[in-house]
C-alpha cells in the first residue's frame, strides 16, 4: 500500500501548531473536517475513538513518529492525514523522544484488515532513516506527497 494514495495534498500539515499530545490529535481531526475530508457531525465520534485508542497505549511508536488510529461505522473509506512538528511533541512515545511526524488514520469497520495494512506500510517506512531525513528537509506539500509515494526527491533549481 502506498501511503500516498490515502492522501492529497490538504490532507499534509507542514508544521503543526501543537505542543502536546493531545492537541496534536485534535489539530488534525480539526483540519481533516475544516478540509471536508471528515464531515463535522463525526468529529465527536472519532475524537472518542481516538482519545480511547490513546488511553491504552500511545500511538508514538518512536523515532519520533505517531501513528494515531481508530475505526468508525460511518465512514466509507480510509481517512488519513500527515502532520510535522519541527518542534517535536511530547506523545509518550516508547523511546521517550519527541514526535516529529504524526499519520492520523481512521478506517471503517467493515475494512479492519486495512487497519493492519496501513500501519505496516507506515511502520516499515519510517523505520528508515533516510525517509525521516527527508521528511524533515521537505519545504513543501509537494515534497511530502513524492516521499509518501517513494518516487525520487527532485533537485533544487541550481543545485
Amino acid at each position: 500500500m502506498k501511503l500516498a494514495s490515502l492522501l492529497s495534498l490538504d490532507q499534509i500539515i507542514l508544521d503543526m501548531k501543537a505542543a502536546e499530545h493531545w492537541s496534536a490529535i485534535v489539530e488534525l481531526v480539526d483540519h481533516l473536517v475544516e478540509t471536508q475530508r471528515l464531515p463535522l457531525a463525526l468529529k465527536k465520534e472519532i475524537l472518542a475513538a481516538l482519545k480511547t485508542r490513546e488511553d491504552q497505549v500511545s500511538t508514538g511508536i518512536g523515532s519520533g513518529v505517531a501513528i494515531p488510529h481508530a475505526f468508525s461505522d460511518d465512514i466509507e473509506e480510509v481517512t488519513a492525514i500527515f502532520g510535522r512538528s519541527k518542534a517535536g511533541i511530547d506523545f509518550e512515545a516508547i523511546d521517550n523522544a519527541p514526535v516529529h511526524f504524526i499519520i492520523l488514520f481512521i478506517v471503517p469497520r467493515k475494512d479492519y484488515h486495512l487497519h493492519l495494512r496501513t500501519l505496516a506500510a507506515i511502520a516499515k517506512m519510517f523505520t528508515n532513516c533516510e525517509v525521516r531525513r527527508q521528511f524533515s528537509e521537505a519545504q513543501t506539500r509537494d515534497e511530502i506527497l513524492a516521499i509518501l509515494d517513494f518516487k525520487p526527491r527532485l533537485a533544487s533549481p541550481g543545485a
